[in-house]
């Protein structure tokens, strides 16, 4: 008997995400986005920050990573204009420039001094390829140069010796995301 299952699955032995982890959280995400009190247990960024583990014969990744990007700019929408509700448009953007003059700030270092490096031996991102897309989002924010939400959660950077500290880069990312979704 054939079961439906929400995405294709990977064929073979290759690997993707675990079914049981993916259906779970989605389970979870889904009675949050239902519930209509303010305060939801889940958050755009808790849908961004999202991990799952791999197992042979799992939900094939691509599939998964857009239904969570469509689902991140739903709960971000609700979130926004929950915000709105509360506060007022002019301070939910007043924040969102807040952080956006932060990112700005960050990026308008020298190349190699953008963040924090991870020493001679340790492993981090390579700078050189953080520092090539520090310069595009300095120019999004500067000149209005093209940069989408996707092409930000898509951005890889290669492992680097004394390279600069993920958990920093990772942090701008999702506050680089956060501004762009507060915007669109």
């Amino acid at each position: 008997m054939a079961t439906s299952t929400p995405f294709p699955r990977v064929r073979g032995r290759r690997f993707g995400y675990d079914i049981d982890e993916v259906e779970h959280f989605l389970a979870t995400a889904r009675a949050a986005y239902d519930d209509k009190r303010t305060n939801t247990g889940v958050t755009s960024g808790d849908i961004r920050r999202t991990a799952f583990s791999m197992q042979r014969g799992g939900y094939a990744t691509a599939a998964v990573d857009a239904a969570l990007e469509r689902l991140e700019d739903a709960f971000a929408a609700r979130e926004r204009d929950r915000v709105m509700r509360k506060s007022g448009e002019r301070a939910y953007y007043a924040e969102a420039r807040t952080l956006a003059k932060e990112i700005i700030g960050r990026m308008e270092r020298p190349d190699k001094h953008r963040f924090d490096r991870t020493g001679a031996f340790g492993q981090g991102y390579r700078t050189k390829d953080v520092d090539r897309f520090g310069d595009q989002v300095r120019a999004y924010f500067e000149e209005g140069a093209p940069l989408t939400v996707e092409e930000v959660r898509s951005v890889a950077f290669r492992p680097g010796r004394n390279g600069y500290r993920e958990a920093q880069v990772d942090l701008l990312i999702d506050g680089l995301v956060e501004v762009m979704l507060a915007v669109r």
